[in-house]
């Protein structure tokens, strides 16, 4: 396209499971493949029997022949479930890593905010950082200057300006990386789910100011899992399936694929999908969603019943599901983080987290839960749409609530008081 700012071609990157050399790996990279490769070989005689016949696959391609381009001044989404190569186009387009074929132009300043703590040097403090990435950028000094004072106010970390970076929590380096991002003013800004670390109010201010920078006229690429902000905020969708473009149009039109494509995944064994984060060490096997007398069937206003299965259990585990409607939009959240008198303890249920309802306030429609589940706070596993369930008409504390409402996702309990 003429004019673009972005311009990515057959662009393809693929990594090793093993070790082994792919194009595109650092000088660094490839020694240390090789290292791992001559240790391989010189174990097979030991295995017996023929190696070469049992050698697996070791390679996956996070991106395959992915092309689009990117106007100056759009705000495109960036969408797909995990693992589907987000997080690997935006380090390409950022120059952190190379594709291993196809190619990626990116005319102007590019401010990214990728992974927590991308792009400071933990020895330097914040102050430091600010004038190193500001430099990376290719600004003069006295631009930064200009700017320093908006950037400090912004990320709250005042304080702790002349403190190292590695001393940092996870939500001050964000900040502080989103100020820097946000405020160095790049013709670009690729902005990743890092975002989701910081607390619920910093967020906002976050995504005003990315509002802020599109009504500016600066393009953004984001990534994120929040349909509702992706809506909210882009005006164009690049939905990745399996590291290939699945759609590229218009958001409403891209978040509709990706949606249903997520559905068809929840009809899968769970225990058998790989779209998923965390280490791991403890999965979600089940869910299971059920209504009165473990009835298949729930209704606005009857007891509803949520329990999810794991591999194991620790003391320090915690769950925390989400419920969101058709269009992916958060409609309430549910997490063992939030005690309360009622919860109880149940030796007896073994590896599972059950969450009762004794009111379901959802109004009839087609819901789906997305499950984190921690350990000590370390993620260990997190699925979108592990779950899909249906909610038919019922009564609220005696009050219908029927398919044919008007807006909502929820029934409020409530009474009206008339005049006589």
């Amino acid at each position: 396209m003429d004019g673009a700012v972005i311009h990515a071609e057959a662009l393809s990157k693929q990594y090793s499971l093993a070790g082994g050399p792919i194009r595109g790996a650092t000088l660094r990279d490839a020694l240390a493949s090789g290292v791992r490769a001559a240790a391989r070989r010189a174990a097979a005689p030991l295995a017996g029997g023929d190696a070469a016949a049992r050698r697996e696959d070791t390679t996956i391609w996070a991106l395959r022949d992915l092309s689009f381009d990117i106007g100056p001044g759009e705000v495109v989404g960036i969408i797909g479930r995990n693992g589907a190569g987000k997080s690997t186009l935006l380090k390409i387009l950022s120059r952190i890593t190379e594709p291993t074929s196809g190619r990626a132009r990116v005319k102007g300043r590019v401010g990214s905010l990728l992974e927590v703590g991308t792009g400071f040097h933990p020895e330097l403090s914040g102050r430091e950082n600010i004038y190193l990435s500001g430099s990376i950028l290719g600004m003069r000094r006295s631009e930064i200057d200009s700017r320093f004072d908006a950037i400090v106010d912004f990320s709250e970390i005042g304080r702790f300006l002349d403190t190292p970076v590695k001393r940092y929590s996870s939500g001050m380096t964000v900040r502080l990386g989103f100020a820097v991002a946000a405020h160095l003013e790049p013709e670009i800004m690729l902005v990743d789910e890092v975002l989701a670390v910081g607390d619920l109010a910093f967020q906002k201010k976050c995504l005003g100011k990315m509002d802020d920078v599109a009504r500016a006229g600066r393009t953004i690429l984001f990534v994120s899992h929040n349909m509702a902000v992706i809506q909210a905020l882009c005006e164009r969708g690049i939905f990745i399936d399996g590291g290939r473009l699945h759609t590229d149009a218009k958001i409403k039109e891209a978040v509709g694929a990706y949606l249903r494509t997520l559905e068809s995944a929840a009809a899968q064994d769970l225990g058998a999908r790989t779209d998923r984060r965390g280490w791991r060490q403890i999965s979600l096997e089940r869910v299971q969603i059920s209504g009165p007398g473990g009835s298949p069937v729930l209704a606005t206003g009857a007891p509803a019943r949520f329990a999810f299965h794991t591999t194991g259990s620790r003391p320090s585990m915690s769950c925390r599901f989400t419920i969101l409607n058709q269009l992916g939009h958060p409609i309430a959240e549910c997490s063992t983080l939030s005690p309360s008198a009622e919860d109880v303890v149940d030796p007896d249920l073994g590896h599972c987290l059950v969450c009762e309802i004794d009111e379901l306030p959802l109004v009839p429609g087609r819901y789906r839960v997305d499950v984190d589940l921690r350990t000590a706070g370390v993620q260990q596993d997190a699925i979108e749409m592990a779950a899909v369930f249906d909610v038919e008409q019922g009564t609220l504390h005696g009050r219908p609530v029927s398919a044919e409402r008007g807006a909502g996702d929820v029934a409020i309990r409530h009474r009206w008081i008339l005049p006589g």
